[in-house]
């Protein structure tokens, strides 16, 4: 695995969402330039003439970031008074991007990974921030009484993983580098919440999962074997969750991107200023007490705007930064993997990347 690559992974896509989201991608392409056409005499979203959208529709994902701490604290309610701000929950980024391909919602939380297949599947959006980096939020967990104490002790047993997720690229990318092979345990697609259910029946041995499911599993008499922040420290395999926007709106809404961007850089500083008190506001979205909340916000990275703005991250547009050739060598990776056919060049990767939002809110 190439060494960026490990830095920045999180979610892919498994072959049959590939074909899926491509099927997808083939009507919405159909349809592209009908809504184009509309697009030049009615503003979607918002009234004519307006560059303020009447609507926000935004797919999250239930885990501790900012965007669902600016939930709770009703941020976003707060910064577009006149919107009807609508909040759509997913499982995992692959249902994120069916969503997007389908128009169904504005902004999205994604994985890198799922991003990276998505950018070369063209899939209409565009990055325009960093959710956070991941550390001790994701993990495997197993029974207690499974003996399972370290990767070579999978062999055999039934472990649970959401396909195309983050855990899913960890999971494959750990057993790789310990010399096991996929045929040597029994691997099952499993959302987090049917993941639950399924341990508590005691039809797994273990899950490879993210907060607040992992909290969960280990509750349930479960012991982590290994984390995100160990695979990142002994393998170089780093998480990271992205925020994309569809290109219609921000095409129509730049100014409300940047606008969300504040929002979540607000949420940003809020955590870092009051992080007990962070932690109460989120601790009803996450279903965790306000203790296990903050043990589980500290164990991932919020970046600030001035912070994703520098070279190791989004960059600027006149500097772009690291993200785009990590994306690119992701796409070219899942080639490899025979995940995707293809994967376009830098300069699509690059170009997928919406800097001005990030940059604007940094300089302010």
């Amino acid at each position: 695995m190439l060494k960026n690559q490990r830095k920045w992974v999180k979610k892919w896509v498994n072959p049959l969402l590939s074909i899926l989201a491509l099927c997808l991608i083939l009507t919405f392409s159909a349809c592209s330039q009908n809504q184009s056409n509309q697009n030049n005499t009615n503003i979607p979203n918002g009234s004519e003439g307006s560059n303020v959208p009447t609507e926000l529709r935004i797919g999250y994902q239930v885990v501790p970031n900012p965007e669902v701490l600016a939930k709770a604290l009703g941020l976003v309610e707060e910064a577009f008074p006149d919107a009807k701000v609508e909040w759509r929950s997913f499982e995992s980024g692959r249902d994120v991007n069916t969503a997007m391909v389908s128009n169904g919602i504005d902004i999205g939380e994604n994985g890198f990974v799922p991003v990276a297949t998505g950018i070369a599947q063209q899939l209409p959006y565009k990055v325009f921030f960093i959710q956070f980096l991941a550390g001790d939020n994701e993990g495997l967990a197993v029974k207690r009484d499974s003996n399972i104490n370290n990767l070579s002790d999978l062999k055999g047993k039934k472990i649970a993983v959401t396909f195309g997720s983050t855990a899913h690229f960890s999971l494959l990318s750990a057993l790789a580098q310990e010399g096991i092979e996929e045929t040597d345990l029994t691997i099952i697609d499993m959302q987090p919440p049917e993941m639950l259910a399924a341990w508590q029946r005691g039809d797994i041995d273990g899950g490879f999962v993210w907060q607040p499911t992992l909290a969960k599993l280990v509750e349930n008499d479960g012991k982590i074997v290994v984390t995100a922040k160990t695979l990142a420290e002994e393998q170089g395999i780093v998480s990271a969750d992205l925020s994309v926007v569809h290109n219609d709106f921000v095409e129509q809404y730049p100014e409300a991107v940047q606008k969300y961007v504040s929002v979540l850089n607000e949420a940003v500083k809020y955590y870092r200023d009051n992080p007990e008190e962070a932690a109460n506001k989120m601790s009803e979205e996450l279903g965790l007490s306000p203790e296990e909340t903050l043990k589980v916000m500290q164990e991932v990275v919020w970046l600030d705007a001035s912070e994703q703005a520098k070279s190791d991250y989004l960059g600027t547009a006149e500097t772009p930064g690291k993200l785009g050739a990590i994306l690119k060598e992701t796409g070219d990776f899942m080639v490899k993997q025979n995940i995707i056919q293809t994967a376009p060049d830098l300069e699509t990767y690059q170009g997928a990347i919406y800097h001005n939002s990030v940059d604007q809110v940094a300089a302010q």
